[in-house]
């Protein structure tokens, strides 16, 4: 399955980040902690290298512990700070704040020596689509500052948010690159919702995500639906629509509506904590 998609503003959002960057101190590239790999832009990292950078693997709390943790030790053997958060939970704001300080400590200690005293640190919100870029904003800032949304695209326009005294973040739209050199990372993006629903079939999809949860998470799908993990492909959305009673109006099994359930599912962490991508 190869996909690929690259609206124009992506473009223009890129333009605007080359433009941007002379302002910044601190770059926060936010990831999906389930497709760490896929889910890091290439064209972030060149854009903003130099940068003092932060990762931020968010919506850790539907991944899976065991490779959250290898992704953080990953990232930090490489030189880059990096940390697990869910967004959309407060209690991850001060985890957040040190780690800026601790990030930025030696631009501080450097405006001290200037004589430059409670200047901001300015850092740019960087990421995917529909990774929490906007989420994340917002509760750092205490308040719904940034637009959010559960589709590719809400953000379409640059955006400085106040945090506090000592923080100011410009929010940026989620941004892919034109290319994807390996049909898998499209895939995943696909499944996490980075690329638009329209742009590939639900169905060829939910097969897909089929033969991952089987190889990868034996159990997990008997357990969440009740159907054997030894279905044909050709079965497998039947089953899925039978079980949850998913029908159209003529009483035939509805199998868009399965496969489009499936992908909510692993979406929304239905399907339990998982992640696809391991570390090198």
């Amino acid at each position: 399955m190869n996909i690929q998609w690259y609206p124009g503003h992506m473009t223009r959002a890129i333009r605007q980040i080359k433009e941007d960057i002379k302002l910044i101190d601190l770059v926060i590239e936010i990831l999906d902690a389930r497709i760490a790999a896929s889910s890091r832009n290439p064209e972030i990292k060149e854009l903003t290298n130099g940068k003092s950078h932060l990762i931020i693997l968010n919506k850790a709390d539907l991944a899976d512990d065991a490779l959250t943790r290898d992704w953080i030790s990953f990232f930090e053997k490489k030189g880059l700070s990096a940390l697990a958060v869910d967004s959309r939970d407060r209690k991850n704001i001060k985890k957040i704040t040190d780690k800026v300080a601790e990030v930025t400590a030696e631009k501080r200690q450097r405006d001290l020596r200037r004589g430059i005293k409670n200047r901001p640190v300015r850092a740019l919100v960087a990421g995917i689509p529909n990774v929490g870029k906007s989420t994340l904003t917002n509760s750092l800032s205490g308040r719904k500052s940034a637009k959010t949304g559960d589709k590719p695209g809400v953000t379409k326009g640059k955006q400085w948010i106040h945090v506090n005294k000592g923080l100011d973040l410009l929010d940026t739209p989620g941004i892919l690159w034109p290319k994807f050199s390996d049909h898998r990372t499209g895939e995943h993006l696909a499944l996490f919702g980075a690329i638009a629903d329209n742009v590939f079939e639900r169905e060829e999809l939910a097969l897909v995500l089929y033969h991952i949860l089987t190889e990868e998470y034996p159990g997990r799908l008997s357990s969440v639906y009740h159907i054997s993990e030894e279905l044909d492909d050709k079965d497998l959305l039947d089953a899925i629509a039978e079980e949850k009673n998913l029908l159209l109006a003529e009483g035939r099994l509805d199998r868009r509506r399965a496969a489009g359930l499936f992908l909510d599912d692993l979406r929304s962490g239905r399907l339990g904590k998982l992640s696809l991508e391991r570390p090198e």
